[in-house]
């Protein structure tokens, strides 16, 4: 293996400006909850990434994706803790994350899904506050040299560009909260 992946005496630096945003959203917590935000701003969904909206939940695109098409389910309301939250809205969660794989199977060809909630601060919740699962679309052979040498992820598509091709998916396979 080539020996500069393992030398202890080398730094490598990937920029990533993009990064700042998410940086900053942690710090700036008086700004309130981007989930809140895209929930009410209805007039900027797109600004927003909101895919849907149905009767207890919303469904976003992760700014800050694991892979092209991360997205986000979470309750409407601003709950942080799945004990919290009434039995329509666990049902209703689990019926997106249903959705969602068929909409990224169907759409970006996704293999397979890890899906998942980081519940508190302490179990790698960035937005501890407001509950939100994770739903991340997989590919065979997706794990590449990238990941595993210099815990990296390349996403390969622009988050506009990814959200039309979502939103018009949706709605060919009339999937709920799609306006």
């Amino acid at each position: 293996m080539n020996e500069q992946f393992h030398n202890s005496d080398r730094k490598t630096n990937l920029h990533a400006p993009w990064r700042i945003e998410y940086i900053n959203m942690l710090n700036n917590a008086d700004e309130g909850c981007f989930l809140c935000r895209a929930r009410d701003e209805t007039d900027r969904d797109t600004e927003n990434l909101l895919l849907w909206r149905t009767e207890n939940c919303i469904v976003v695109m992760n700014r800050f994706p694991y892979s092209a098409g991360h997205l986000l389910i979470a309750p409407a309301g601003h709950i942080g803790d799945m004990t919290d939250l009434d039995d329509d809205t666990l049902l209703e969660m689990m019926q997106l994350a249903r959705d969602t794989q068929k909409l990224l199977a169907h759409s970006i060809g996704a293999d397979g899904f890890n899906i998942g909630i980081n519940s508190g601060r302490c179990a790698g919740a960035g937005l501890p506050g407001h509950l939100h699962m994770h739903v991340v679309p997989r590919w065979n052979g997706d794990t590449n040299f990238m990941a595993v040498l210099g815990d990296v992820r390349v996403v390969s598509q622009s988050l506009s560009e990814l959200y039309e091709q979502l939103r018009e998916a949706s709605a060919k396979l009339k999937l709920p909260g799609v306006g």
